[in-house]
């Protein structure tokens, strides 16, 4: 995969001190529009690739766009890619379910082959435990000091930090994350649910995943967090 690596560096503490200085509206929504990264362009699959393991369904058929939304059917298994690779920066996801809640997730720093489920590191979105973390083929965080990674376990499920800040079906919510060398944290409707340190995978594609039933995105973009100093 193309890499996208140059110019998204920053120092951990320096990025820290700021995030958690800013104020909601500083934290959630840069001043500074050019300096979004607009992932999704709101038209067309520009930029993504799109993986299933079922040969005979037309991806096209599972993934679709609709007045500036995408549309995944959910079924069967799947996910979204960036065809570049990211790290070092802030994330930006807005989900809702158009019908029954159900399963999804935000994959971070994918890397390796396409396959159910790839290494990398998820921030959940299944209904009720949005915020949690779900460590995958070998990745690793570490939590209030303690190394979650267990090689030995394809996944390793972190619990969300608070109760659920889910909105209900049809209303959009908001993912905010933030990666860098040092930590993950991720926001859901502007809640602080997960924080890590020391992840072992910091550099990857981001995915959206295809799992559970009908989800809806729109307005997905990120930010080099070294753009967030200034």
């Amino acid at each position: 995969m193309k890499s996208s690596k140059s110019g998204l560096f920053v120092l951990g503490l320096t990025a820290t001190l700021i995030l958690t200085s800013a104020g909601c509206q500083g934290l959630f929504e840069p001043e500074k529009v050019e300096d979004r990264i607009m992932l999704w362009n709101g038209k067309d699959f520009t930029g993504w690739d799109l993986f299933i393991t079922e040969e005979n369904i037309d991806v096209l058929e599972i993934w679709t766009i609709g007045d500036k939304v995408i549309r995944c059917e959910g079924k069967p298994n799947g996910y979204m890619r960036t065809q570049a690779e990211y790290e070092n920066y802030y994330l930006h996801v807005e989900w809702r379910w158009p019908e029954k809640p159900t399963n999804s997730g935000v994959l971070l720093h994918k890397t390796g082959p396409d396959k159910i489920w790839p290494r990398a590191i998820e921030c959940q979105l299944k209904a009720g435990s949005a915020g949690d973390f779900v460590l995958m083929n070998g990745t690793g965080i570490t939590i209030n000091g303690e190394n979650k990674r267990n090689p030995q376990q394809q996944y390793v499920v972190i619990p969300k930090i608070e109760e659920s800040s889910e909105k209900p079906a049809g209303q959009w919510n908001t993912y905010d994350i933030y990666c860098n060398e040092d930590s993950i944290s991720c926001y859901v409707n502007g809640i602080l649910q997960n924080k890590g340190t020391a992840p072992t995978d910091t550099c990857g594609a981001i995915c959206l995943q295809s799992e559970g039933g009908p989800i809806e995105f729109r307005h997905i973009y990120l930010v080099p967090l070294e753009m967030l100093e200034k």
